[in-house]
């Protein structure tokens, strides 16, 4: 008998890509809050969502990770991963959610995961500016002052650059955050015929739990994307750039809430 959560399936289990949940995460982010053109953005949702403004957020994150049974950061290369996360304002039932349109990660195994949550994980390159308990003039303080850079790179081309200078504390995450995010996992039928009709097309909910959050410092941004020749995010180029943000948090997922079969 095959074993294992995602494939490849073994006689032991443990070849897969991703081990069965629950996922244990935590990241250090860099995040820019940004307003759209909201017909863009409106253009990116899919059908039972609804554009509920066009505010946007940019995280670029460097995550660390762990399944339930191992200690995979004790092998660096297993366990860690950085990634870059569009998310658009969204209501979904007149309740506000957010709804991603782009993520980028630099993981197979984080790519599968996200794929099983309804991510629309594709491969890329984000690189962070990285804070030190120690003060140097080599890293920033994490307090006023502190000034973070992220980019995105894909296929060998520059993406995004953003900045981030630290002003003041806050007690709010940027918006639209994660909390209530509503995804889409979309699995396509290759039976010749049935090319529009996907073997799974839903809306779903993602699920955390334990969720901790560091002090979240706010300040001052600016973030340029650039042109791409088949990537569609320079339609959702900022018109304004709202703040910067850096924290910390933490969080556990092995649970999911489907919302609606988008096939009927």
């Amino acid at each position: 008998m095959l074993k294992g959560y995602t494939l490849p399936r073994t006689p032991r289990g443990t070849s897969s890509l991703a081990p069965t949940p629950p996922w244990h995460y935590v990241g250090n982010a860099v995040a820019v809050e940004f307003e759209a053109d909201p017909a863009s953005a409106a253009a990116f949702l899919p059908d039972g969502l609804a554009l509920d403004s066009g505010r946007c957020a940019a995280y670029f994150v460097e995550w660390q990770y762990v399944s339930d049974s191992g200690m995979e950061y004790l092998d660096p290369i297993t366990s860690q991963y950085r990634e870059t996360i569009i998310l658009l304002s969204a209501s979904f039932d007149g309740q506000p959610v957010a709804y991603c349109p782009f993520i980028w990660v630099d993981q197979d195994v984080s790519l599968m995961r996200g794929l099983v949550q309804g991510w629309p994980k594709q491969i890329g390159s984000t690189w962070i500016t990285r804070a030190y308990d120690l003060p140097s003039k080599a890293a920033p303080v994490i307090g006023f002052g502190g000034r973070f850079g992220a980019t995105l790179a894909v296929k060998d081309r520059r993406l995004i650059e953003a900045q981030v200078t630290l002003r003041e504390r806050s007690e709010t995450l940027p918006s639209p955050s994660f909390a209530r995010a509503v995804n889409v996992r979309y699995f396509p039928e290759l039976v010749a015929g049935r090319h529009d009709l996907p073997a799974v097309h839903e809306l779903v909910q993602l699920k955390s739990r334990d969720v901790q959050i560091s002090p979240i410092w706010k300040g001052d941004a600016s973030m340029q994307v650039f042109d791409h020749p088949c990537l569609e995010l320079p339609d959702l180029r900022p018109t304004a750039i709202v703040a910067g943000y850096r924290f910390s948090f933490a969080l556990t997922v092995d649970d999911l809430l489907p919302l609606r079969d988008l096939r009927r």
